[in-house]
Formats: structure tokens, C-alpha cells, sequence
């Protein structure tokens, strides 16, 4: 939030008998009246560079809103705000208090407070050594302006540092509490072929000394701007965000020109090669200053690097072995300066072609017949080998051996039928006539029995 004053007086009250600012020349000239106690800070001073003595820190009497920030001991408690008439305020404390916004993280403490008690006020926490007390009212980014030609897929490197109150923040742990962004959004021009596109996040800029910030802590940001987004005409948004407060800042609209680089291929003549053609939009790039780096995914999923460095003010050429049929996929970064003499890198969209096996050479009107009936017994061969796999016959041997044990069983039953048959009529034969025999002498006797019984009875 900002305060409402224009410009607003901030007294340091210390606690030695001299102020902290003619600690050294008092110090020596014994003679000089006492000091006033109390001493009177600049604006300046007042929005980045209040020192604090003990701890302590004097609130004026004009100020209706202000927001502090407190830099403590990493992992260490929140502070204790002391008002001048002793009562405190705590964090937990600020949630039922409309006038006062407290957000607490691992090495800050950012505590905004309306119409604050005039007097002298006292932090009492594990702050750093040489704290200082800072007095939030504009926080502002200072970025450099993006260049006039910027290409779609170009990668930037862009400096930026905060302000206060229109002043630099020298004190460079703020840039702990702040995160700073930028965003792309469409202007809908018609015109442009990004009409309707959705903003972009491009870049962070951070002060870590990571990625492309050179040193950390040192109260420069940098920022690495991504722009593999479509080309267009878009808006640049400079965002500061706080835990209490964002502000946001509009850049003039600029032209983000399609990716200058022109990629073909002459495919495989007879030699064994393809070859890649590198060349640029030379209305805004310098060809000559063009560098390389890239590399070839062949079908197989091998993958060669190639560079091409040497100057020249034709297109670059590289060769790619024509080892076997399908999609080659080439990915490059390109460096080079524009026309106006500014240095980029590029990161070049991917490019791909296929490469087919050649077809067979077709045959002239005199061979035409027989190619056709050689095509026709091939076809026909084919069938016939297909129709062996699919149904496949025993093979010579087994088939023999099949035969011979038919052939044995066979013979094997009619021998048996033969045997069984001759036995059964000799059965039949034989035995018919010693049943007959025994039958016709009893008869016999029986006969003659009677012959005599008839005799005797005449």
C-alpha cells in the first residue's frame, strides 16, 4: 500500500547520548555541545535506509499508512512490534485487527499497519546484524526495454532492479520478498497471426545467481526471457508481487517476427547422402555472423551432432548419411547478430523429412507379357506355399511307416479270422458224430427190450 503523505519525516531515537550519524566526530571533539538525541532522516532515507539503533524506530505523526519489513535469523520466530505505549503486537494478534496485516515467512516479516501510533516503536526478534527497516510505498520494476527485432523462439538475457518510492533499494535481502515476472498477452490485432492467444509466462527475474544472473545478492535482476511462443504482436506485463500487494506495470506493444531460419533438404540423389540446407531471413539477420549447433535423430534412434562455424555469406550445408529408410528429425540452436548488430540465440523449431526406399524399376512393352506370367507363377508359387504352411503334410518316412502297420494288422486279422474259422468247423464236424452214435445204441437196445416183453406175453 502506499502512503498517503507526500513526503514523510521518519526520527531515529537513540539510545546513546549522540546520534548514530556523528558517532565519530563527537566521539573525539570532547568539547562540542550534547547532541540532540532525536534525529531527523531524510525521505530517502526513510523509504530504504532507516537504520535500526537498539532495535528501535520512530513513527511521524503525518503517516496514515505504512508497510514494514523486518529481515530476522533464517527459521527464527516473527518479531514482536512494540507501540510506543508499550503494548504489543504479535501475529497471531493482527488477525482480528482490520488496521493491521502481518505475513511471516522463514527470514521476513511483512507487517503493514494503519494509522500507526506516532513515537517510538521497537522490533524485538532475531534480526540481522546491520538491519534495516523498510518503509514500503511504491515498489516499482526498472527493466530494461525489450530490442526492437525479437524473433519467436529467441532466448533473452534482460537486467532489472527495484525501486522505492522512485529511489533504488539498496538493501538487497528485499529482493527475498518479492517475486517478479513478466507476461505476453495478445493485443487481438487481427492483423497478427496470434489473434486470440492465450498470455504467455516468459520470463522470472530473479537475483540468485542462477541461470543467467551473474551474481547473487549483488541488487541486479536478470531475467531469461523464452520465447518459443507464436509470432505476434503482444503486450508485455511487468508484475511485482508481495504476500500483501501486486503491482503491475504495461509495456509499449511489441512485434515478435517469425523464426528467421529457413530449413530444406535435397534428399538422396544416389550417393548415399541427403543434405541439409541452413539459411536465414537476411532481411534481419546477418548471414555471416550465423553459428550452429545441432543434432540428427535418424529412423533407427541414433543420434549424430554436427556444428557448422565457419563465416560465410552463403547458406550453410551439412550432410546426413542416407543409412536407412524413414523420418530424420533434426533440433538446432542457432547464434547470429541481426541486422542492427545485436547478438542472439535462437532455439530453432524442430524439422523433419522422410526418406522412402526408391521403387522398382517398371518393365518396357516387349518384356511386358512375360514379366506378367512370371508375376502370375510367382503368385501362384506363393499360394502353394502358403497353403504347405498353413496345412502341413507328414513327412516321407513317417507316412512309410504308417503304411507298413496297416498293412500288418491286416494280414494279422485275416490270419485270425482264418484260424478261428477252421477251428469251429472242425468243432462243429467232430463233434456231431459222437452225439449220434451213443443215441442210436440205446434206441437199439430199447427196441429189442420190447420185442422180448412182447414174445413172452403171447
Amino acid at each position: 500500500m502506499r502512503i498517503q503523505q507526500g513526503v514523510f519525516l521518519v526520527l531515529l531515537l537513540a539510545m546513546a547520548p549522540f546520534t548514530f550519524a556523528q558517532q565519530g566526530n563527537e566521539a573525539q571533539d570532547t568539547s562540542a555541545p550534547p547532541p540532540n538525541p532525536i534525529t531527523m532522516l531524510s525521505s530517502d532515507q526513510y523509504l530504504n535506509s532507516i537504520e535500526l539503533l537498539q532495535n528501535r524506530f520512530r513513527i511521524d505523526y503525518k503517516v496514515d499508512e505504512l508497510t514494514l519489513v523486518f529481515f530476522r535469523e533464517y527459521g527464527s520466530a516473527p518479531v514482536v512490534l512494540v507501540r510506543p505505549d508499550g503494548s504489543k503486537i504479535l501475529p497471531h494478534n493482527s488477525d482480528n485487527n482490520d488496521d493491521i496485516d502481518w505475513y511471516d515467512d522463514t527470514t521476513y516479516d511483512l507487517v503493514r499497519i494503519k494509522k500507526p501510533m506516532p513515537g517510538p516503536w521497537q522490533a524485538v526478534g532475531q534480526l540481522l546484524p546491520g538491519s534495516k527497516v523498510m518503509v514500503v510505498s511504491d515498489i516499482r520494476l526498472q527493466a530494461e526495454p525489450l530490442p526492437e527485432l525479437v524473433f519467436s523462439g529467441e532466448v533473452l538475457k534482460l537486467t532489472a532492479y527495484l525501486t522505492n518510492g522512485g529511489k533504488p533499494i539498496e538493501y538487497v535481502e528485499f529482493g527475498n520478498a518479492v517475486e517478479l515476472t513478466v507476461e505476453f498477452i495478445s493485443t487481438n490485432n487481427p492483423d497478427f497471426t496470434n489473434f486470440g492467444a492465450e498470455t504467455e509466462l516468459v520470463a522470472r527475474y530473479e537475483d540468485n545467481g542462477m541461470g543467467m544472473d551473474e551474481y547473487p545478492m549483488d541488487g541486479t535482476f536478470t531475467g531469461q526471457f523464452n520465447l518459443s511462443i507464436p509470432e505476434g504482436q503482444w503486450k508485455p506485463v511487468y508484475t511485482t508481487t508481495t504476500a500483501m500487494f501486486s503491482r503491475e506495470e504495461e509495456g509499449e506493444p511489441l512485434v515478435l517476427l517469425p523464426n528467421p531460419m529457413k530449413l530444406s533438404v535435397d534428399q538422396d540423389q544416389g550417393d548415399g547422402r541427403h543434405r541439409l540446407n541452413i539459411d536465414v531471413d537476411r532481411e534481419v539477420v546477418d548471414i555471416e555472423s550465423l553459428l550452429v549447433d545441432g543434432k540428427i535423430r535418424y529412423p533407427n534412434g541414433d543420434v549424430l551432432s554436427f556444428s557448422l562455424t565457419e563465416p560465410s555469406d552463403q547458406p550453410r550445408v551439412t550432410e546426413i548419411l542416407n543409412i536407412e529408410y524413414g523420418i530424420f528429425r533434426i533440433k538446432m540452436t542457432a547464434y547470429g547478430k541481426t541486422v542492427n548488430g545485436r547478438d542472439f540465440v535462437l532455439d530453432v523449431p524442430e524439422f523433419s523429412f522422410l526418406s522412402e526406399a526408391p521403387l522398382p524399376p517398371e518393365p518396357d512393352a516387349a518384356q511386358g507379357e512375360g514379366a506378367i506370367a512370371e508375376n502370375l507363377d510367382l503368385e501362384a508359387q506363393a499360394s502353394a506355399e502358403l497353403a504347405a504352411q498353413q496345412n502341413p503334410e507328414p513327412a516321407g518316412g513317417e507316412e512309410d511307416t504308417s503304411m507298413e502297420n496297416v498293412w500288418f494288422i491286416i494280414g494279422l486279422a485275416n490270419l485270425l479270422l482264418v484260424v478261428i474259422g477252421g477251428a469251429m468247423i472242425g468243432f462243429f464236424m467232430l463233434g456231431k458224430g459222437r452225439i449220434r452214435n451213443p443215441l442210436k445204441g440205446r434206441l437199439s437196445f430199447k427196441r429189442k427190450k420190447s420185442d422180448k416183453e412182447d414174445t413172452s406175453g403171447q
